[in-house]
C-alpha cells in the first residue's frame, strides 16, 4: 500500500463535520464545496488524492475531436485518485456509464463534477462513487473540450490543486490541502477519539455541559 493509499484509508474513516471543525481551528478557510454537489450514493464515503480536470464549451468542435479528447482524458486517469472536474458548464453530462466503468476498471476511486452526469442507474449498479449537481441526458459530443488535467481549478470558493485530498460523505465534500493533509487527518482522528469519550460519558449518565467542560469539545 502506498502512502497515498494509507492516508486515503485513514481519511475515509473520518467524516466531513470533524474535518470542518479541525480545519477551521487550524485557521484554514474555503475548503467546503458548494452544497449542490452531492454524492449520489451517500451511504459510502469517498476519499482520496485529487486529479483535477478543467474544460470549456466549444460549440464549433466536431464529434471526433470532443470524443478523442474525452477518451484521452480517461487514458490519463490515475489509479487510487478521485477525479474532480470543473467543466465551466452545467448544460451537458460530464460522466456516463461507459466512462464510469472505464474509470472503475482503472482503479479510480470516484468522480466529482461541478455539473451534470447521466446514466446514474448504471453507475449506481456498478457501485462507482460519483458526486454531481444534477443529471441530464445531454452529452459532450460536439459541445465540450478538455482544457487540461492536473491543473489548478476553482469550484465555488475553493481552489483545488492536483494532489489535494477529498472527503465526501452524506453531509458534503471537503477539500484538504496536500501540504496539510497528514496533519489534518491526525487531528481529526484525535477529535473523533475525544468525541467517543464524551459520548461514552454522557451515555453513562454524565451531564452534557459537565462533559463539555471536562473535555473541551462537543
Amino acid at each position: 500500500m502506498t502512502a497515498e493509499d494509507a492516508l486515503s484509508e485513514r481519511l475515509q474513516h473520518c467524516y466531513t463535520g470533524v474535518l470542518n471543525d479541525v480545519m477551521r481551528a487550524m485557521g484554514l478557510r474555503n475548503f467546503v464545496l458548494p452544497p449542490e454537489i452531492r454524492l449520489h450514493d451517500r451511504s459510502r464515503p469517498l476519499a482520496g488524492p485529487i486529479q483535477t480536470i478543467s474544460g470549456h464549451v466549444d460549440e464549433a468542435a466536431d464529434r471526433h475531436t470532443t470524443l478523442l479528447e474525452w477518451t484521452g482524458l480517461l487514458s490519463k486517469a490515475k489509479p487510487g485518485h478521485v477525479l474532480v472536474c470543473q467543466p465551466h458548464t452545467r448544460a451537458v453530462a460530464l460522466m456516463g456509464e461507459l466512462s464510469a466503468e472505464t474509470l472503475q476498471h482503472k482503479g479510480v476511486r470516484g468522480y466529482v463534477v461541478d455539473g451534470a452526469t447521466r446514466d446514474l442507474a448504471f453507475i449506481e449498479k456498478i457501485g462507482f462513487p460519483i458526486a454531481c449537481t444534477h443529471t441530464t441526458p445531454k452529452d459532450i459530443v460536439a459541445f465540450w473540450l478538455v482544457d487540461g488535467t492536473d491543473v489548478p481549478i476553482v469550484i465555488g470558493e475553493v481552489r483545488i490543486l492536483p494532489g489535494d485530498y477529498l472527503l465526501a460523505d452524506a453531509d458534503g465534500i471537503v477539500i484538504v490541502p496536500k501540504a496539510r493533509a497528514e496533519e489534518v487527518v491526525a487531528e481529526a482522528e484525535r477529535a473523533i477519539g475525544t468525541e467517543n469519550l464524551i459520548r461514552k460519558a454522557i451515555l453513562a449518565g454524565e451531564d452534557p455541559q459537565r462533559a463539555y467542560l471536562k473535555y473541551g469539545k462537543f
